[in-house]
């Protein structure tokens, strides 16, 4: 078990995916479809895209960072595009809403359940009285916590959507984060992050929060560490005391 003593925090800002649900594994297979998809037909002599490019370059970013970030990886140039943009248009946001759409017929049809330990974990802080927030890239984290049953366990949800609407700038930068803690009336010294991804790790390093948690669910305990993770577990269980794991 990591020992934190959340009696010193005013406050817990949540990523969503990886952390509290497993909807990583959902977003990780519509990107492989739509990316895969797209180089076979326009540019079949590249390699196939794999997980490795979804941890160096998709996760924990706004879903147009990503589409971005990848094509540059591979030395593909697109039109930005807008946000409205049909999911067949060859844009950097229209290629973001055709893996958009694939996401959320995944999760109409499938569902999602939170991590047993996460859920393990929100029942402690709930009991300890402290306020929590989801910080998350997707457009999508109302509609997964919802579908989760747990929307009502938290003050304030910062999405994709809302850090759009307010130009917040994410993850790596700290903006969303900074702004869910304002919003729970914390100050960042007096909040507490936790996330899988790196960029969600070096946005709380960067924001200056009075812990960050890395969870481990495939970027290596090493990698986090050196994102900025003060500590790494595997499962959010870890974090409570005497919890069974």
């Amino acid at each position: 078990m990591e020992s934190v003593d959340w009696n010193r925090y005013a406050a817990v800002l949540f990523d969503l995916d990886g952390v509290i649900t497993p909807t990583a594994v959902v977003h990780m297979a519509a990107w492989s479809d739509l990316f895969n998809d797209y180089l076979s037909e326009h540019y079949p002599e590249q390699a196939p895209y794999t997980d490795a490019d979804y941890f160096a370059h998709v996760d924990g970013k706004p879903r147009y960072d990503g589409v971005r970030d990848f094509l540059v990886s591979r030395g593909i140039s697109l039109p930005e595009g807008s946000s409205d943009d049909p999911p067949d248009a060859l844009t950097v946001r229209g290629l973001g809403n055709r893996k958009n759409d694939a996401f959320n017929k995944v999760l109409d049809r499938d569902g999602v359940e939170a991590y047993p330990g996460s859920v393990v974990l929100l029942d402690h802080l709930r009991e300890v009285g402290i306020s929590l927030g989801v910080v998350s890239s997707s457009a999508n984290a109302r509609h997964v916590l919802q579908a989760a049953g747990l929307l009502d366990r938290f003050g304030t949800v910062v999405d994709g959507a809302v850090a759009d609407e307010l130009g917040l700038a994410g993850k790596p930068a700290p903006d969303t984060f900074l702004h869910a803690a304002e919003a729970l009336g914390a100050a960042a010294a007096d909040a507490v992050v936790l996330e899988d991804a790196l960029s969600g790790v070096a946005a709380g390093a960067a924001g200056r929060f009075g812990l960050v948690v890395g969870v481990d669910r495939g970027a290596g305990r090493t990698a986090l560490v050196n994102a900025g993770a003060d500590v790494v577990v595997t499962d959010l269980a870890q974090l409570v005391p005497g919890a069974h794991r």
